[in-house]
């Protein structure tokens, strides 16, 4: 018994050590007398999601993902994201062949850094923004700023007489499907959401009255 109790007090002591220095949280079941540990995240996957979405984009929107690798501000603000939750508008391989080459080559010019981040930022919502809050909501407030949330129509002549298909068009990007990512959501939508006159910015070098 005593050396039991000598066992139990040493491995006390190491895990309070260990948990002290960020290593691992510790519990003491005080019924059955035993000690559990658990590995704490380090501050580099804290946030699951994170890993979650960076592999989600790589493997299901490459081009999205080179936008967003190097912007700080949208994983920073992914990673602070109140419980966890987001949203993000992903456009499809479609949408940025759509762009053209000019403007492919434009997003990726390190001369475009400062435009493409806030475009990158149209894209992402640091909290949950389901199919159906899209659909009622009228307009969405994104990290890069506000944008426009319309029903989708179907049918008529040049835009006149259409009737709502039940779908939603993000900035005229029309939503294709909606799927739940770790704790957030995503939009696959057929254009990039951001606003027509972010690209007049491209190589300007800095958006003009931006700090």
């Amino acid at each position: 018994m005593r050396s039991k109790s000598v066992l139990q007090v040493t491995i006390l002591f190491l895990a309070n050590l260990l948990y002290c220095h960020g290593f691992f949280v510790t519990k003491h079941n005080s019924k059955a007398g035993s000690i559990s540990t658990t590995l704490l995240r380090s501050e580099v996957d804290e946030n699951q999601d994170l890993l979650i979405v960076k592999n989600c984009l790589k493997e299901n929107y490459p081009a999205l993902s080179l936008v967003l690798e190097k912007n700080d501000g949208v994983w920073k603000a992914l990673g602070g994201a109140e419980g966890g939750g987001f949203t993000i508008f992903a456009p499809n391989a479609e949408a940025f062949e759509a762009l053209g080459e000019t403007k492919r080559a434009q997003l990726l010019d390190p001369r475009n850094s400062e435009t493409s981040e806030k475009i990158g930022a149209y894209h992402v919502i640091p909290e949950v923004v389901t199919a159906d809050q899209l659909y009622n909501s009228g307009g969405v407030i994104t990290l890069g700023g506000e944008i426009p949330v319309d029903r989708s129509t179907s049918g008529g002549f040049f835009g006149v007489g259409g009737q709502e298909d039940g779908g939603v068009t993000i900035n005229t990007a029309r939503v294709v499907q909606s799927f739940e990512l770790g704790t957030g959501i995503v939009h696959e939508v057929e254009g990039l959401v951001c606003p027509n006159i972010m690209w007049r910015y491209m190589d300007q070098l800095r958006i003009p009255g931006s700090s």
